[in-house]
């Protein structure tokens, strides 16, 4: 099934901030990268760029909060589980080039304290995420606390060693984070997911 124009704008505009971040991606590129010609930008998205950002973003975000889950969803051991879900983001990055694994992460880092209306929506996907995160680990058998304490651990290891990842060239940090990550939670047993 062929994408809309404005699916296909903002799947554009969220590749190319997972690469260049905010700031470096201009309408000409979102127009070039997406198909659609400029007009067609500022028709479905009026408020131009930051409204392009935004709503890619979100997108974005929603898309993202499966990742873990679906890693996870295959183990029964936390520990287990917290290595894989590592493991395969080395392997990913590994495989893109390194290219930058997050377009909140980056555009987050980039706006925090020059577009609010970014800084407000990435703050809004990470909370997103957090709650997400925390409700998937407590319906696998976690208590509140401690599947809330998991998320936050996740999410923070993985986009810091996504940073150092993409500038060293190398999936250590990934892989370290996971190494000291992972003993902390092997042996606590996961229920099993809801259909």
């Amino acid at each position: 099934m062929a994408r809309s124009t404005r699916e296909s704008i903002l799947t554009a505009a969220a590749e190319l901030m997972r690469h260049k971040g905010y700031g470096a991606v201009g309408m000409k590129d979102i127009s070039q990268a997406s198909g659609a010609p400029i007009g067609s930008l500022y028709h479905h998205f009026r408020d131009g760029k930051v409204q392009i950002a935004r709503e890619a973003l979100v997108n974005a975000g929603v898309a993202y909060a499966l990742l873990i889950p679906s890693l996870v969803d295959e183990h029964s051991d936390l520990g287990e589980a917290v290595d894989a879900v590592f493991t395969q983001a080395a392997e990913d990055m590994a495989g893109t080039g390194f290219a930058n694994m997050c377009p909140v992460a980056s555009v987050a880092a980039e706006v925090a304290d020059t577009v609010e209306e970014l800084r407000e929506t990435t703050a809004t996907v990470f909370g997103d995420w957090v709650d997400g995160g925390s409700a998937y680990f407590a319906s696998r058998g976690l208590d509140q606390s401690q599947a809330r304490e998991l998320t936050l651990a996740l999410i923070c290891a993985l986009e810091g060693a996504f940073i150092l990842g993409r500038t060293l060239r190398s999936t250590e940090p990934l892989l370290a984070a996971g190494r000291a990550l992972a003993p902390q939670y092997r042996g606590i047993e996961l229920c099993q997911p809801r259909p």
